[in-house]
């Protein structure tokens, strides 16, 4: 029942390998790994005789990097609605109800995910096939990478799912899921790329220590979803878990947000207990006090707890030590928000056709205006606020001694502007893909599709064609098009600090450019309006006027 006749698994196939998200997603991943290789491959005649080049192994390292990327990034969106999905559904109950063991259900779930990504690394030996006559990497080292990758994603689906049993919503664990995974592939990149002059020793890890040690991260987490399976705390009430704010505090580990304290009253207000005043946007009201924090508050103490102890670090290193990189702090805090912003506004309108309470919400005398600055300012001051919180170590490093970057105050206030414009985009973003589709979970996937495109696409592009030979003209073309990323715009601000390490990479990169970051501003600015204005209209077309 485990494997050969699971019907979680059978069914999970049949369902989700048929829809037309897995051919989508499968192409997509075939095609990045191929753009990849097509950028990168060497120019000119290949000399094979003499041994590999620098460029075939450059070619090969960014190969097997992308397709680690892309697989760890695809991985939580497979496995983090797992249970999630089945409590949207109505169907937990049911579930648990069925003779199967907890730990066959999970392992369906389980190896339902992987054979998603499990066909997507099968369709890239092709492109693996193709790389190897360059040389630059032996047929053991190939082994040993596919070993390791596979590993990674059963850790991570694994992580995933366990995310996914204590939550109630996809949302929340893909949002944790992702906050979770995401430096465990920096690292594993760093890792990666920082022992590549000692081949043996990376190829010991990469099938011994790292594989066994994926194993027992799975084999804990399967024994405490199982565990929580077979005594579930969470059944009832259409399998939709009953918080009691006051309960929950209680039991609370960790970080607890008090409704009543600063800072915890500007993004979980208190439950009113009293008439509201005239004047007063209802739907602002009933966002802040009730929508956002109606099913607990755990993913949002996990949220700040994470993120604060990500930032801990970072802000030693980037913003006292080493402070020519100041902007990969500003980067840390821009990728931050862009993995909450969209959280609080990818479900202001579909989560009202989820619970088809839309209908009700249209019936009231409130203008469409009304109901959707609601949404949206009460989703964009949760997004401001937890940001925040990892921002302010930019504001101690100019009021605080030693006065690093007192001459650098007009930086430091861009730095500001763009993380600011960045939760003003990522909320208006997801906000109209609430109001354009009609589920939540598409609506927030396709948001971070968007995020990535604006955000990373052109970076990466440039990227790879500034460290590739004879690629110059190309670089200089994609350069133009980078003022879409807040990276490159942090990156583009000038500071008139000592040669720091950090100053060389910065150089090399990102050449001063006050324009880029106008630019930046200038296209974001006009994007927001834009997006604004759409949703409006597609809000008055597709409800408000037509009742459907």
């Amino acid at each position: 029942m485990y494997l050969l006749e699971n019907p979680v698994l059978q069914r999970e196939l049949l369902v989700n390998l048929r829809r037309p998200r897995a051919f989508v997603l499968l192409f997509a991943y075939v095609a990045l790994l191929g753009a990849v290789v097509l950028i990168a491959w060497p120019a000119g005649r290949l000399d094979l005789s003499g041994g590999p080049s620098v460029e075939a192994e450059r070619l090969v390292g960014l190969f097997f990097l992308g397709q680690y990327a892309l697989m760890s990034l695809m991985a939580p969106s497979f496995a983090a609605g797992a249970i999630t999905g089945e409590k949207e559904r109505q169907t937990y109950e049911m579930l648990l109800a069925s003779p199967m063991r907890p730990q066959a259900i999970v392992m369906g779930k389980l190896l339902a995910a992987l054979c998603h990504l499990g066909i997507m690394v099968f369709a890239s030996l092709p492109i693996v096939m193709l790389c190897l006559p360059l040389g630059g990497i032996s047929l053991y080292e190939v082994a040993a990478t596919y070993i390791a990758m596979a590993a990674s994603a059963m850790a991570f689906g694994m992580i995933s799912i366990a995310l996914s049993a204590f939550f109630t919503r996809t949302l929340a664990s893909l949002v944790v899921s992702y906050l979770i995974i995401l430096p465990l592939v920096l690292l594993g990149i760093l890792f990666y790329q920082g022992l590549t002059t000692a081949a043996a020793f990376r190829l010991i890890l990469l099938t011994g220590f790292y594989p066994a040690g994926c194993l027992v991260v799975c084999f804990l987490l399967l024994q405490t979803v199982s565990r929580r399976l077979l005594y579930p705390p969470d059944v009832g009430a259409e399998a939709k878990e009953v918080v009691d704010p006051d309960q929950e505090q209680e039991n609370a580990v960790g970080l607890v947000i008090r409704s009543d304290q600063f800072p915890d009253r500007l993004f979980a207000p208190a439950k009113r207990t009293s008439f509201m005043a005239d004047g007063l946007n209802p739907v602002y009201d009933k966002e802040m006090r009730s929508e956002l924090f109606g099913q607990g508050t755990l993913m949002l103490r996990l949220v700040i707890q994470l993120s604060i102890i990500l930032a801990l670090p970072l802000m030693m290193f980037f913003c006292y030590i080493y402070v020519q990189w100041i902007p990969l702090y500003v980067c840390y805090v821009v990728l931050f928000n862009i993995l909450v912003g969209p959280v609080f506004s990818a479900g202001s309108v579909t989560n009202e056709r989820e619970r088809q309470t839309l209908e009700l919400l249209l019936t009231t005398t409130l203008s469409p205006w009304q109901i959707l600055w609601g949404k949206m300012f009460s989703s964009l001051r949760v997004s401001l606020v937890l940001t925040a919180f990892v921002a302010w170590p930019l504001l101690l490093a100019c009021v605080l001694p030693p006065w690093t970057y007192r001459n650098d105050m007009l930086t430091m206030l861009g730095f500001l502007a763009i993380i600011a414009l960045s939760s003003l985009t990522t909320t208006t973003l997801a906000m109209f893909c609430s109001v354009l589709f009609r589920r939540t979970v598409t609506a927030m996937i396709t948001s971070y599709l968007f995020l990535l495109l604006f955000y990373a696409l052109p970076l990466a592009a440039y990227w790879i064609f500034k460290i590739l030979p004879g690629q110059q003209a190309a670089a200089e073309l994609v350069g133009r098009l980078t003022f879409t990323s807040p990276f490159a715009a942090a990156f583009s601000l000038p500071l008139s600090l000592g040669q720091q390490p950090g100053a060389v990479l910065a150089d090399a990169v990102f050449p001063d450019s006050w324009p880029l970051f106008f630019g930046y501003l200038a296209f974001y600015g006009v994007l927001n309006l834009g997006l604004l204005l759409s949703i409006a209209e597609l809000f008055n077309a597709r409800w408000r006027v037509s009742g459907k």
